[in-house]
């Protein structure tokens, strides 16, 4: 049985400015925290049919593969090659204009737990709490790095650093 998670961030930052950094699709490394480095695997950097290898500071990865692209809006992405107990995963990152300043971010993921009704069980209560988690913390790296063009790192900056950032 498949499982959905969802988050979404509203930010005070322009659609198009998160939307510049999301379709450099090989750095996602620059804001989201958990990944230490990511490399385009083919010869298309954007867009439908782009592929980046995602490696953790774990030392695990995975790819991913954008499968359904949106310009200006968001792309969907099939996820493998991955260590993960999953039978199969597709994740998507949006952003929608709320005004010229602000925006929403979107985050999901779709997939499917190995291991039957264990899995299922394991997927609801562990997995997509920690999903959304992450999803959080990335779509917040996403927005500090659109505003100042910092590198997030392995650490997301302080609260205080993101009030005029992040709308409560």
């Amino acid at each position: 049985m498949a499982h959905h998670c969802a988050n979404t961030l509203k930010v005070n930052v322009s659609a198009e400015k998160i939307w510049q950094v999301l379709e450099d699709y090989s750095g996602i490394e620059k804001f989201a925290m958990t990944i230490k480095s990511s490399a385009s695997v083919n010869d298309i950097s954007s867009g439908l049919g782009a592929k980046r290898s995602c490696t953790f500071n774990d030392g695990s990865s995975l790819v991913e593969e954008i499968i359904e692209y949106q310009i200006g809006q968001g792309y969907k992405m099939d996820i493998s090659n991955h260590s993960m107990p999953l039978k199969s995963m597709q994740a998507e990152m949006k952003v929608n204009a709320i005004d010229a300043n602000s925006s929403e971010i979107y985050m999901s993921a779709d997939f499917v737990v190995k291991g039957g009704p264990l899995g299922w069980v394991m997927g609801q209560l562990l997995m997509r709490p920690v999903m959304k988690g992450i999803f959080k913390k990335v779509m917040t790296g996403l927005a500090y790095h659109s505003v100042t063009g910092e590198l997030v790192g392995k650490k997301l900056p302080a609260n205080e650093a993101l009030t005029n950032i992040i709308i409560a």
